[in-house]
């Protein structure tokens, strides 16, 4: 498909803004605020949570997603001994919808099950990408208010083979 990564710096930052930006314009487009207010509330809370991801995720990778060789998104992403943790995916609107977020679930879903490992992510109720999430396995294990906290798990050998 085409799709790589490499690791965000610090160059990265105002692409990284625009990414997360659009994924908050179906709430910003509810409040009645001036264009100025609106970049200020994403300014705040992009940094807000860097800050949070960096301190809980130290050992994270922070990558960008490549499309052809044209940055699409961000994944940032942590490998624990017993599980990959998505901390965050998301695309630019021109990118979602074309197989991309399934792509690189798969390729997930192939290193976890090379490695015997769950894959974990945190998603909200209301996100769009909830019935993809479902459609590859993922199932809720844990209620966290506005968000699901989600697992896939590798089929077990003997799964294999009764299928």
């Amino acid at each position: 498909m085409g799709v790589s990564y490499r690791y965000a710096t610090d160059d990265d930052l105002t692409f990284l803004l625009c990414v997360y930006r659009s994924t908050r314009e179906t709430e910003l487009a509810r409040v009645q605020w001036s264009e100025d207010q609106k970049q200020s509330f994403i300014d705040m809370q992009f940094q807000a949570q860097r800050d949070h991801y960096t301190r809980h995720y130290p050992d994270a990778l922070w990558l960008i997603i490549n499309l052809n060789e044209v940055s699409i998104g961000r994944l940032y992403l942590e490998r624990w001994s017993k599980e990959l943790r998505i901390i965050d995916i998301a695309l630019v609107p021109s990118a979602r919808g074309k197989g991309v977020a399934t792509a690189i679930l798969r390729d997930l879903q192939a290193e976890a099950t090379e490695t015997n490992k769950k894959i974990g992510i945190h998603v909200e109720k209301s996100n769009p990408a909830m019935s993809l999430y479902r459609s590859l396995g993922f199932k809720t294990i844990e209620d966290k208010g506005v968000y699901d906290l989600m697992n896939w798990s590798p089929p077990r050998p003997e799964e294999d083979s009764i299928a």
